[in-house]
């Protein structure tokens, strides 16, 4: 059920077989892959050692097309009501299909360990899917959820990392690889957890004072904790930082996120090996003393060959071989490094990868443990009791590495003999020695490595995977990677294997003086030899290709010359070397994020339009260009990402998102009405604190349906009356935006959210001001209504046009068009939401909406 995408995978093969995009746009028929490769069965037997019954059934596992599987997002109370919905609305159909011979047809249900059961998957072939009805119609709820951010399209196995990640509201989290953002959107639900129940208690404290009325308390506020994130009157305080080091990638990553409206995002674009330090503002008591963010939780979701996602990408059959795993063994184990260098003492970093390969997981693990101290810094965490139900095994402490050639080796030392005995002194191709077991006797030989936790695909019908969580017991300085041994001296060694600093490095590395003058445990010291060697530069999870020497050392030159940009100010990097040497745009400058003053007359304007409570932030509001005065837009962040900003600004830091837009500006009638008006992706932020004159308060399903279907429903004259229970409430209220609260009585299972949306009031009529995609969704999920939007002014002026023979009757102009045509209608009429996807550059347009991640 997952879109099919025009360009490269993203870890690296394709859609499975079926179909790919030709060079004018089409689809055209690859054939059937044969799902054969000899050289990875025999890898992988060899190393698994699985018995006879069970490595059949694991091969014949990845030999199947995955479950279809999603997860419902955003606040815990509105998963719980949409997961309603697919519970008493569709399954209940669904159940009563038979296929031709009486067998049911089996129905989505919930996958067995993930938390609420709002984790759902199903293995109805498509051909039965298109042939029902009753499927027909679950497929067009999953799309519209998915459309507005309600529904994730997600493998199962990456809803993983996540949940060992023991996240809580109120801490700060880094996801180092994060596109295309399924993994990131779980991390950002979790820091909202209980926000809305917390900001509504906190907000009936002080109804009576500040004139509010917020309706009957709901067992949610009686129950919301807010010792969980108590700093900020009950909002989220904590952050995440989503990392790609792909520009496109980054705003894909925008898109998905930007869904789920939080202030506490920041979306940033460096490549992972290298990722910067965040500098925060100075202690009062230590004003010229720099300081620097250190993170509670890390996932670094890294870079990988990906052969535990061949059910999806089918072409790994055929394009696998095992130099792609050796040419990722050393970025992989940077990025770890890197993770550990910026985490908090106590804190923890999640590891996974979608690959089997014990050189891209226990190997890395063992590594990055020993480059940063050992057991007695870093520590494996035993998880074993959390997710019950998902199946598992322990991790590995014994394996062999398979070479280019195709060649299995046990140790380093006997590659050592290989190379001085048989080959004229050469180590194999990318074979080095961190990728081998530690051996008895040496630093690391005894980590509890079956702590690490594998998921086969035979287990529970799932991809593969690989995740290890790793907590901080103390603070460190790294080693640098070329301390551990090496081959003897009379081995001539290839470049790929060992890698020293260059000049460019070393530039790079004393781009950030200020670290150096922090202590020990401020600073965060940096990977000593920098990311030269064969990393995907989209930062993604798709699998390198294979290269041979005089590419390997073009990566590495042009690695070396990105480590420079790293500290260089956006607005001079234009290019960003890629794998293989080649040079690719980095994108356009971003946008400079500039924070407006409290006293600002915009601002003052603002609050005062909308009576809004003076105990909501006013120091919170930026705008995003160089003269720092609004214009188009004015967003909304939280505090720390405001420190954030501000402080990194100029630093060479790249950031690509940050904060909601709040209010956008509209032209008004007159000076009276305020020229800004609260968008949809604000409102749930902002409405609490919005006084009484503005609100219109709305109880009942039938008036809601209304103002969804209907676009610039008129209130002249009498008209009003039509709209029953808000009828005087909107009579009375004045021009421009307003805040729609919807109450539900609680009588109709399927009315019983709590919302608040953007109302524009003119002097004729009402627009509710949402995308289209989110009215069509909401009559679907409130309703169970898959009619037209109407525009009646678009209509009456369409059929003026046919009466009088005009040639434009067959092309409708937009709403706006047509309404200000009206001779009826004024100016103020014109304002109507952005599309969704108004921020995402032109070159996403043909990027899928959603992801099925690993």
């Amino acid at each position: 059920m997952g879109k099919k995408f025009r360009g490269k995978n993203r870890r690296g093969g394709g859609g499975g077989g079926r179909g790919g995009a030709s060079h004018n746009g089409g689809w055209r028929d690859f054939g059937v892959i044969v799902k054969e490769n000899e050289r990875l069965q025999e890898y992988y037997d060899t190393l698994l050692q699985l018995p006879e019954e069970e490595k059949q059934q694991y091969w014949d596992a990845l030999k199947r097309e995955l479950p279809n599987s999603f997860r419902f997002c955003g606040s815990k109370g509105h998963a719980l009501a949409v997961k309603r919905l697919l519970q008493t609305r569709y399954i209940p159909e669904i159940v009563k299909i038979e296929h031709q011979d009486g067998r049911p047809v089996e129905p989505p249900k919930p996958v067995p360990w993930y938390p609420d059961e709002l984790a759902w998957w199903m293995t109805t072939p498509k051909n039965v899917v298109r042939k029902f009805p009753p499927f027909a119609a679950f497929q067009k709820f999953l799309v519209s959820e998915t459309s507005v951010g309600n529904i994730s399209r997600q493998e199962v196995v990456s809803m993983i990392p996540p949940w060992l990640m023991d996240l809580r509201p109120g801490m700060a989290v880094l996801d180092m690889c994060a596109a295309p953002g399924s993994k990131s959107a779980q991390l950002l639900e979790m820091l909202h957890r209980g926000e809305e129940a917390r900001v509504r208690k906190v907000l009936r404290s002080f109804a009576k004072e500040d004139g509010l009325e917020l309706g009957e308390e709901t067992q949610e506020e009686i129950e919301a904790d807010l010792e969980a994130d108590p700093s900020d009157n009950g909002r989220a305080t904590g952050l995440l930082i989503a990392n790609d080091s792909d520009y496109k990638r980054g705003h894909m990553l925008v898109h998905q996120l930007k869904r789920l409206s939080s202030p506490n995002l920041l979306v940033t674009n460096h490549d992972a090996t290298q990722f910067p330090s965040i500098r925060l503002p100075p202690k009062e008591d230590s004003p010229t003393k720099p300081r620097y963010l250190k993170f509670d939780r890390i996932l670094a979701d890294v870079p990988c060959s990906g052969d535990g996602t061949m059910r999806k990408n089918a072409n790994l059959w055929k394009d696998w071989n095992p130099g792609n795993a050796l040419g990722l063994h050393q970025t992989q184990i940077r990025i770890l490094v890197r993770a550990l260098q910026l985490l908090k003492v106590g804190g923890r970093v999640v590891y996974s990868t979608c690959s089997m390969n014990p050189v891209e997981n226990e190997s890395v693990v063992a590594s990055a443990i020993e480059r940063c101290g050992g057991a007695e810094t870093i520590e494996i965490v035993d998880n074993s009791d959390q997710l019950q139900g998902l199946k598992r095994v322990p991790g590995m402490r014994k394996w062999k590495i398979m070479d280019k050639s195709g060649r299995m080796w046990d140790s380093w030392e006997e590659v050592e003999k290989f190379a001085n005995d048989e080959n004229e002194g050469v180590i194999p191709g990318r074979v080095v020695q961190t990728m081998f077991p530690k051996v008895e006797g040496t630093e690391c030989h005894d980590l509890p490595l079956e702590r690490c936790m594998r998921v086969y695909p035979h287990l529970q019908d799932t991809g593969g995977f690989f995740i290890t969580v790793l907590e901080k017991k103390t603070d460190f300085k790294a080693k640098n990677e070329n301390e551990p041994k090496q081959a003897p001296a009379s081995v001539p060694v290839k470049a790929s294997s060992v890698e020293t600093a260059t000049d460019a490095e070393k530039s790079a590395a004393a781009a950030e003086p200020e670290e150096k003058a922090t202590k020990p445990e401020e600073s965060v010291t940096k990977v000593e030899s920098a990311a030269e060697s064969e990393v995907p530069t989209n930062g993604g999870k798709r699998a390198l290709e294979d290269t041979d020497d005089t590419e390997q050392q073009a990566t590495k030159k042009a690695k070396t010359e990105e480590s420079s940009a790293a500290a260089t100010p956006v607005a001079q990097q234009q290019q960003q070397p890629e794998a293989g040497g080649k040079q690719k745009k980095q994108g356009p400058p971003e946008e400079p994020f500039k924070y407006l003053d409290p006293s600002h007359d915009v601002i003052q304007n603002i609050k005062k339009f909308y009576s809004i409570s003076t105990r909501f932030p006013d120091n919170r509001y930026m705008v995003r260009n160089e003269l720092g005065e609004p214009a188009k837009a004015i967003y909304y962040t939280t505090a720390l990402t405001r420190d954030i900003l501000t402080e990194n600004e100029g630093r060479g830091v790249r950031f690509v998102h940050g904060g909601v837009r709040m209010y956008m500006k509209q032209d008004a009638p007159s000076a009276e009405v305020c020229r800004w008006r609260i968008q949809a992706e604000g409102m749930p932020i902002l409405q609490g604190y919005v006084g009484e004159p503005r609100v219109i308060h709305l109880h009942k399903k039938e008036t809601l349906r209304r103002l969804l279907i209907e676009m610039f429903p008129r209130i002249v004259g009498d008209e009003w009356r039509e709209f029953d229970e808000i009828g005087a409430q909107v009579r009375d209220v004045g021009m421009g935006c307003c805040v729609l609260r919807i109450e539900p009585d609680g009588t109709d299972p399927e009315f019983s959210e709590r919302m608040a949306l953007p109302l524009w009031k003119s002097i004729h009529s009402l627009n509710l001001m949402l995308p289209k995609e989110d009215r069509s969704a909401m009559l679907l999920r409130i309703f169970n209504d898959t009619s037209p939007l109407i525009n009646p002014a678009l209509q009456k002026n369409k059929g003026k046009d046919q009466a009088n023979g005009g040639s434009k009757g067959d092309e409708p102009a937009p709403a706006e068009d047509a309404t200000a045509a009206g001779h009826d209608v004024d100016l103020e009429d014109l304002p109507t939401p952005e599309p969704l996807d108004e921020d995402a550059p032109a070159a996403m347009e043909a990027e899928p909406t959603e992801l099925l991640e690993a």
